[in-house]
């Protein structure tokens, strides 16, 4: 046998190993996380909405019917993103919590428990609220009160379908920071909700560089989660935030092509943006790297044994190529799945959305997009 072969044989045995002293430790977090593998995300309608959390808007951005659009279509869990403002304006309640808001909220999650959907509350802070979380201490002891109340709210819904997201990117870089306070509010939301799976994230904007950092939490019943732009330059063209000169791209093809290349970099204009571009087509971006890269997080996972979760992927629609885009939400879609890793897509029905929808008007899912996710239409 030769060195090869051997190291491969080796690698085999190691693997077996740990997969069957992961079975002799069933973890509560991996029974859980089978709650969680087709997911989807609710954008701009209890965050991101411009500070518009009118019931008017609650009513009309998502509605009941969105909800069993969702369901129909076949997947089995929806991130619902909530930011903290509105949580904490006034009159609060004697919870702590606005009454208000809070009630709309929790029509929307008992209508995706009675769907038969598990929900992830995600919360979903926009700044300056991170900004403060970065350099005061104080604004950290805000944010583990904030999870008390809001853990203690929902801790009599359904263990099983009902997960508690620390925060959506935290944008903290300094990792051993992020690491602490995330260690503090996962133990403030465990006393309020001893029986809820946390959901726990890396520092910056989540990517598998940032989870790459993190040592898991001292908590077993905890997923750790990830989110996959990458490459950026394509799964952001056109976008008129983030990268400056991603606003001017359009039609990038994916798997990109050198034949294409000298004409989409005529896009941007200046020399330094246009290198960055270029990376992107001498990078070979395609379904092999794509599953490479996601391989890298699925083995800290196997390496820490803990269940992970792949929460936010997806294409900027605006700009981008259809057929490109739905290739490469196909190659995420299954090389998570290859590597058993849940996903939520982002998102229902926004900027990157899998369904059609003006305001007041039923959504339309689009069938291709439905089709690269592996589900059905209705």
């Amino acid at each position: 046998m030769n060195r090869s072969a051997v190291r491969a044989a080796l690698l085999l045995l190691a693997l077996a190993d740990t997969s069957a002293r992961a079975q002799t430790q069933p973890s509560l977090a991996f029974n859980r996380a089978q709650h969680l593998q087709r997911g989807i995300n609710v954008s701009h309608w209890f965050s991101q909405s411009a500070n518009d959390y009118s019931a008017h808007h609650t009513a009309t951005e998502t509605d009941d019917a969105d909800i069993a659009l969702i369901a129909r279509m076949g997947f089995d869990n929806v991130r619902l993103s909530i930011d903290s403002t509105p949580l904490e304006q006034q009159p609060l309640d004697a919870s702590g919590l606005n009454a208000d808001f809070v009630e709309r909220l929790d029509h929307a999650l008992d209508t995706m428990l009675a769907d038969g959907l598990a929900v992830q509350v995600d919360l979903h802070p926009e700044e300056p609220y991170k900004m403060q979380l970065r350099t005061s201490d104080a604004a950290v002891d805000c944010l583990t009160a904030l999870w008390r109340k809001l853990a203690a709210h929902y801790a009599n819904r359904n263990p099983d379908l009902v997960f508690f997201e620390v925060m959506n990117e935290p944008e903290e870089n300094d990792a051993y920071r992020w690491a602490g306070i995330q260690a503090r509010v996962a133990a403030a939301i465990r006393e309020a909700a001893p029986r809820n799976t946390i959901i726990a994230t890396g520092p910056n904007f989540s990517d598998i560089a940032d989870l790459l950092t993190q040592h898991p939490l001292s908590d077993p019943n905890v997923i750790y989660n990830f989110h996959f732009y990458d490459p950026h330059e394509f799964s952001h063209q056109g976008a008129t935030w983030g990268t400056s000169w991603w606003r001017y791209t359009h039609d990038i093809p994916y798997p990109p092509t050198e034949a294409a290349m000298p004409q989409i970099l005529q896009q941007v204009p200046d020399p330094a943006s246009r290198s960055s571009l270029e990376r992107y087509f001498l990078d070979h971006w395609d379904a092999h790297r794509i599953r490479l890269t996601i391989d890298e997080a699925a083995a800290w996972g196997q390496a820490n044994h803990v269940p992970l979760l792949c929460n936010e992927f997806g294409v900027f629609r605006e700009k981008s190529d259809p057929a490109s885009r739905n290739a490469w939400i196909h190659d995420v879609r299954i090389a998570l799945e290859s590597d058993h890793i849940g996903w939520a897509m982002w998102d229902y029905h926004g900027g990157f959305g899998v369904v059609l929808k003006r305001s007041g008007e039923p959504g339309q899912p689009d069938p291709a997009t439905v089709e690269a996710l592996g589900l059905r239409r209705n």
